[in-house]
């Protein structure tokens, strides 16, 4: 063979690796770049109801379904769209992604440097499909590199009467310390001795009697090591480390537990992870701004948070666009843990957790955990071209105990009000006092 032809045949080679590799990752991050999904009688603008839920059963989870069967709500369908990530993010996925690969255990991984580890679509003959796609929401562009919901207030509501029994209101404050893409300092914190990845510090303001209780949260990058969490109680005034198992116990009196943040604060390791499958189905997507927003608690400079209502002002009143997901399972280690699995509805395109149903040791379901998401550039100014698909609104609903609790936030993409300083133990007690 001559040289030249060799040469030829080798750029050839590298040119199609190249696309084959590029193309990878588009598809990862723009999922409708060739169209949206289509569902027979599916348009948007129409309401799904008690009277034509059983048409659209093939795009609801079926706890969903059955809640809009039994009345509970109904779901208003929007248009699907693209909420594109961060061009820093992508970037970095197509720089690395190549490099990742799983440890022999469950919770180790190998070669990752920022962006979303394994960007291929996920394969059910993968026996550790699920475990890729457990990391791809961990190493996710949740709140980008930090952020901050100010304020966050959690409502506990009675499900039958709807009547609010507590309003707590918080500031609730994410740090990446580690995998940064985006915001000085990259691509970490100058200071980690303790080699922590992510770190969530959070604030009770309000009511008084649980004012100025704290709590500081420590994932490390080593998922195998075990999180650390503070308590600070402002009655107590004294800081104390929290055991492992307070992390599933309900928090404050919530529906919630502090391993239900973000859909899962978890660590990797300490779940089995299961591909189910990929489908399209409904998820709370929508443009916070042109929502019809609540009069309750309006901002000083006008913001409004999303509004709620259906059975017992359980559910966000927001659209659903018909989105890829992936359906994964969680199954926790531990057998004294008070969940036996969790199904995650994964958004293929920004690895957000808009949709989990929990279920109790018997198999039961227990409880429906709603995260609704707004674009970016339709909500709060200092949000506009973050690249960050914002939590804006949460429903984790009892339907074992009819109750249910409700977030209602402001989520803000600025690191101004994150400093390092306030994810520090010392800061819970210069805090508290």
């Amino acid at each position: 063979m001559k040289l030249s032809s060799y040469l030829t045949g080798a750029a050839i080679a590298v040119l199609v690796g190249g696309s084959a590799a590029a193309q990878v990752v588009d598809d990862s991050f723009y999922p409708y770049a060739n169209g949206a999904p289509t569902y027979s009688g599916l348009t948007a603008g129409m309401t799904i109801d008690q009277s034509n839920v059983a048409q659209f059963s093939e795009i609801l989870d079926p706890a969903l379904e059955k809640q809009i069967s039994d009345g509970w709500l109904a779901v208003t369908v929007g248009e699907t769209t693209s909420f594109d990530l961060h061009p820093n993010y992508i970037k970095a996925t197509r720089d690395g992604y190549k490099n990742v690969s799983l440890g022999d255990a469950v919770g180790q991984i190998n070669g990752f440097v920022a962006g979303r580890p394994f960007p291929q679509d996920p394969s059910m003959d993968d026996p550790r499909a699920g475990e890729k796609l457990a990391w791809n929401f961990q190493y996710g562009y949740n709140w980008g590199d930090n952020a901050a919901i100010a304020p966050f207030y959690w409502k506990f509501k009675d499900l039958q009467s709807g009547k609010i029994e507590r309003t707590i209101k918080f500031n609730f404050h994410f740090l990446n310390f580690k995998h940064r893409v985006n915001q000085d300092p990259l691509p970490e914190v100058e200071s980690n001795p303790d080699d922590i990845f992510r770190a969530i510090y959070l604030q009770v303001l309000e009511p008084f009697d649980l004012k100025n209780t704290q709590l500081l949260i420590y994932r490390y990058a080593d998922d195998l090591k075990q999180s650390n969490a503070w308590l600070y109680l402002g009655f107590q005034r004294r800081v104390r480390r929290l055991a492992t198992g307070q992390v599933t116990d309900s928090f404050l009196g919530s529906d919630l537990m502090i391993e239900d943040f973000e859909g899962y604060n978890g660590s990797i390791s300490q779940m089995k992870w299961t591909y189910q499958g990929t489908k399209n189905v409904l998820l709370p997507f929508f443009n916070h701004n042109d929502l019809v927003l609540s009069e309750d608690n309006v901002e000083k400079d006008g913001y409004k948070f999303v509004d709620f209502g259906g059975q017992g002002g359980c559910y966000p009143n927001v659209t659903w666009q018909l989105r890829k997901v992936y359906v994964l399972e969680s199954d926790p280690v531990d057998d004294n843990h008070p969940v036996s699995k969790r199904v995650h509805y994964v958004d293929a395109q920004t690895y957000t957790l808009p949709r989990t149903l929990i279920y109790d040791r018997k198999g039961d379901l227990w409880k429906t955990f709603t995260i609704g998401q707004a674009h970016p550039d339709h909500h709060d100014p200092i949000n506009k071209g973050s690249g960050v698909s914002i939590d804006d609104a949460f429903s984790m609903l009892d339907v074992q105990a009819g109750h249910c609790t409700t977030g209602h936030f402001r989520g803000r993409v600025d690191s101004k009000l994150n400093p390092q300083s306030k994810f520090t133990v010392q800061n819970l007690r210069a805090t508290g006092k």
